[in-house]
C-alpha cells in the first residue's frame, strides 16, 4: 500500500504542467504587460490627476491584497508567444520535488517492520484508505487509492504553501510592486482547474473501464422505480420522470467541473488576502488566530475535494458492483 501511496505522490509531477497549459495566452496578455497598476486602470478612466495620486499611494506601501492573476516569471520560448513561467508554477514545482524527496529520506526503502516515519505515515494512510472504501467501495478502493491519496496530498501540501513565513516578501520588484518569487499553486485558477481536468478524465477512465457505458446511461437516465411494486401506467410514466432527472444530472456533471475548481481556488486565495490583510495591520500578533484557521481550511479544502472526487466515481461504480452481485 505504500508503494501505491508513494507512485500515487509521483504522479503529482503530472499535474504541475496543467497550469503552463490552461489560459496561456490570457496569462501571456493580462500579466505579461506588468499587470496594469491601479494607477494605469484610474488614469484611463479619471485622468492623470487621479492616476497621480494613485501611484504615489503605491509609492508609500499602501496595501493592495495579493494580484487576481500570477505574476511572470520569465517566458521559455515555445511558439510565437512563448510559454510563460509563473511563481505559481515555481510554487508547484519546487513543492512536487520537495514532498518526493523528504518521503523519500524519512521513509527510504520500506521496510516489513516499519520504523517510527514509516509506521506514521501508514497509519495516516491506512486512516484516509478506510474512509475513502466506504465511499468508493471496497473492490474499487485498491485501483483509484493511488489518485485519491495523490490528489489529498499535492492538494493539501499546496494549500499549506501559503503559509510559510516570508514567502511573500522574497522576490524582485517592478516598478513600486514587490514580485514574489513563489506564490501558492491553489491561489491560481489555472491550477485548480487544471487539478479538475486530471479528476474529470480518471473519473471518465474508471467509469468506463470498471462500470461500462451501459451501467452510466441507466444509472443516469434509467427508470430506478421496481416494476414489480408499481402500476404499470405510473411505471411508464416514471421513464420520462428520470429522463428528465438524468438531464439534470448531465448538466449536474458538467457543471462539478467548475464547482470543484472555483470553491478551492475562491478559499485559498481568499485565505492568501486575508492573511496579507491582516499582517499589514501588525506583523506578529494580529495574523495568528488566523494561521492557524487558514491550516484547518487547508486540510479541510483537500479532503472535500478528495472525498468529492470519490463520491463522483463510487456513485456509479458501486452501482455497477452492485447489479454484478445481484
Amino acid at each position: 500500500m505504500l508503494n501505491k501511496s508513494i507512485i500515487g505522490v509521483f504522479a503529482a509531477l503530472i499535474l504541475m504542467g496543467q497550469s503552463a497549459l490552461l489560459f496561456s495566452e490570457e496569462v501571456n496578455s493580462g500579466i505579461a504587460t506588468g499587470g496594469a497598476t491601479p494607477a494605469t486602470e484610474v488614469q484611463a478612466a479619471s485622468g492623470h490627476e487621479v492616476a497621480t495620486h494613485a501611484e504615489e499611494a503605491v509609492a508609500e506601501g499602501e496595501h493592495e491584497g495579493v494580484p487576481l492573476k500570477p505574476d511572470v516569471l520569465f517566458t521559455i520560448p515555445v511558439g510565437e508567444k512563448g510559454l510563460p513561467f509563473t511563481n505559481s508554477m515555481a510554487m508547484t514545482w519546487a513543492v512536487s520535488i520537495l514532498l518526493i524527496v523528504v518521503l523519500r529520506l524519512v521513509i527510504g526503502r520500506p521496510r516489513i517492520v516499519p520504523g517510527t516515519a514509516q509506521s506514521i505515515l501508514e497509519t495516516m494512510i491506512t486512516m484516509l484508505r478506510d474512509m475513502l472504501e466506504m465511499i468508493v467501495g471496497p473492490k474499487m478502493i485498491g485501483k483509484v487509492f493511488p489518485l485519491l491519496i495523490c490528489l489529498f496530498t499535492f492538494i493539501l501540501i499546496m494549500n499549506w504553501s501559503g503559509l510559510l513565513p516570508g514567502l511573500n516578501a522574497v522576490g524582485f520588484y517592478e516598478g513600486h510592486r514587490l514580485v514574489p518569487f513563489l506564490r501558492p499553486g491553489n491561489a491560481d485558477l489555472n491550477m485548480t482547474l487544471g487539478l479538475t481536468l486530471v479528476h474529470f478524465i480518471a473519473w471518465t477512465y474508471f467509469v468506463m473501464r470498471y462500470a461500462g457505458p451501459k451501467v452510466l446511461f441507466l444509472e443516469t437516465f434509467g427508470n430506478k422505480a421496481p416494476r414489480s411494486e408499481v402500476p404499470a401506467p405510473i411505471y411508464m410514466f416514471m421513464f420520462v420522470l428520470f429522463a428528465g432527472v438524468g438531464i439534470i444530472e448531465v448538466i449536474s456533471i458538467v457543471f462539478r467541473n467548475i464547482s470543484l475548481p472555483f470553491r478551492l481556488y475562491g478559499n485559498i486565495y481568499g485565505g492568501d488576502n486575508l492573511m496579507e490583510s491582516m499582517t499589514s495591520i501588525q506583523g506578529w500578533l494580529v495574523p495568528i488566530p488566523f494561521y492557524f484557521m487558514e491550516l484547518l481550511v487547508g486540510f479541510v479544502q483537500a479532503l472535500v475535494f478528495t472525498i468529492l472526487v470519490s463520491v463522483y466515481i463510487g456513485q456509479v461504480c458501486n452501482h455497477a458492483e452492485e447489479e454484478h452481485a445481484h
